[in-house]
């Protein structure tokens, strides 16, 4: 990153070996950390792959365990908008190729954020290899009736210039997530591992696209991609899931936890009281329990079960 300080946060925090997915336009960064069962654990914004790094050191002796960065985002490429497009579609065809690539299969998916409407979207392209879901303070399906952003994310989406200035110029929204995302206060290292890979206006790109991106009305872009994930994602439900969930979270709130728990009934569900938005820093330890207990007690759904 060129700067000492923020090249030692990452070195610290983040000691796993970087492979790299060659796409149309970009490279995409991903760690494959152990052997057994497969993991793959999807990133939403403005965070990136760091988030699961005590789920990475904690499963990785029984799993193995994938985290790849979003183009745009932690270690990944971060092209301009002529070579890539930073959309909801977009982002669902590079992790099936990763996916794919990788040859993945009875795999445990683990969504967080924007990971949820891109990881099960891509999972419901190929459901023969989806075995289980671990579900983190995220949405895969159309805001709930009655919801709306917050007004901090409707400013960034819909207001015209500033937003620029502000996400791409101060780093405000990947600031603010680093305070605001946690009851916890950050350590300042932490802070500067999340806050590393967007040093610079271009590399802030792709945290203003993935708020203008978020899909409210028919009008938007990324619209009838979450339309089609909200129609079929009840093809998901015989899946055995975890949904772990901060209760602080000023986004995904409690409803949004209600309507995971409508659509997926027989879902586990265990709760963090204390913890906000990003749930694995707030309490990591309860999260690794809480998914080291899940994964060896779920058998997989039959190969033959599955549509």
């Amino acid at each position: 990153m060129g700067d000492a300080r923020i090249d030692a946060a990452l070195a610290e925090h983040f000691p796993f070996a970087g492979r790299w997915l060659e796409l149309d336009g970009a490279r995409l960064h991903y760690v494959d950390e152990g052997a057994g069962p497969p993991v793959l654990m999807v990133h939403g914004n403005p965070s990136w792959s760091l988030l699961f790094r005590g789920l990475i050191a904690g499963l990785r002796g029984e799993h193995r365990v994938i985290a790849p960065d979003h183009v745009g985002c932690g270690l990944s490429d971060k092209p301009d908008e002529a070579r890539y497009s930073y959309t909801l579609r977009r982002r669902v065809a590079d992790l099936g190729a990763l996916i794919d690539r990788l040859d993945l299969s009875d795999l445990t998916l683990v969504v967080h954020d924007w990971g949820g409407m891109i990881g099960l979207a891509a999972a419901l392209e190929r459901q023969a290899r989806i075995a289980r879901l671990v579900i983190l303070n995220t949405a895969a399906f159309l805001m709930p009736a009655g919801k709306r952003l917050p007004w901090t994310l409707w400013f960034t989406k819909h207001v015209p210039g500033l937003p620029a200035l502000l996400v791409q110029g101060l780093n405000a929204f990947a600031r603010g997530a680093a305070r605001w995302g946690v009851v916890r206060p950050m350590p300042a290292d932490v802070r500067a591992a999340y806050l590393g890979p967007y040093d610079t206006w271009h590399n802030r790109l792709a945290t203003l696209r993935f708020v203008q991106d978020i899909p409210i009305s028919p009008a938007d872009e990324s619209y009838m991609q979450a339309a089609w994930v909200d129609e079929h994602l009840a093809e998901l439900a015989d899946r055995p899931t975890l949904i772990c969930w901060g209760e602080r979270d000023f986004v995904f709130d409690l409803d949004y936890l209600a309507e995971w728990q409508r659509r997926f009934p027989a879902a586990e569900v265990r709760r963090f009281p204390s913890a906000g938005h990003y749930l694995p820093e707030d309490e990591p330890d309860g999260l690794l329990e809480a998914v080291r207990g899940f994964l060896p007690r779920t058998a997989p759904v039959a190969a033959g079960a599955r549509k």
